[in-house]
């Protein structure tokens, strides 16, 4: 069994928990918080959930932070597309990551922020990359988001946010609640 294969087996079915007591405003405050070395997809994704909650007040800062956390390959413009298209006016989806936010609470989640990554056993089927999930307050299965390591590094960046699929809107916005 090769080194790989051990990190593979290790790596089944784990699951991380981050809390913040406020989430980054900008790229400063993110890689300020002690999860930005990036040296786990656990960690890389829950700062991404993070960013994305700054997605209504300040795109470019969102961006920035987003650009970060992808490493040698910046958002493309139909990336930045995509978060157009699935946050603008659904801000309540970003915070729907973290514990405490539902539907019935408008998506408010706890203080301090917490959320929890987790694997699967295909989460590392590639060497160098990994799908972990994220679980929203307002969706029935978890969300992916895809990473890559550059193992010169020793880093793991974003990918793909794949877990922004729409989800149950909040019940203040539910004409059928």
């Amino acid at each position: 069994m090769g080194m790989f294969d051990s990190l593979k087996k290790q790596e089944q079915n784990q699951s991380a928990s981050f809390a913040f007591t406020a989430l980054p405003a900008d790229l400063t405050e993110l890689k300020a918080l002690p999860e930005a070395t990036l040296d786990s997809p656990y960690k890389t994704a829950a700062l991404a959930v993070a960013a994305l909650c700054r997605f209504e007040q300040d795109e470019s800062a969102v961006h920035e932070m987003l650009n970060y956390l992808k490493g040698p390959e910046p958002l493309s413009n139909l990336e930045k597309q995509f978060l157009r298209d699935r946050l603008r006016g659904k801000g309540y989806k970003s915070f729907s990551f973290f514990a405490g936010a539902t539907p019935e609470n408008g998506y408010v989640p706890a203080q301090p922020y917490q959320i929890t990554v987790s694997s699967n056993p295909y989460s590392f089927e590639t060497e160098n990359w990994a799908t972990v999930y994220v679980q929203s307050g307002g969706a029935d299965s978890p969300r992916p988001i895809k990473l890559r390591k550059k193992p010169s590094a020793g880093q793991w960046f974003l990918n793909e946010l794949q877990c922004l699929s729409d989800i149950r809107i909040p019940k203040e916005d539910d004409p059928w609640a």
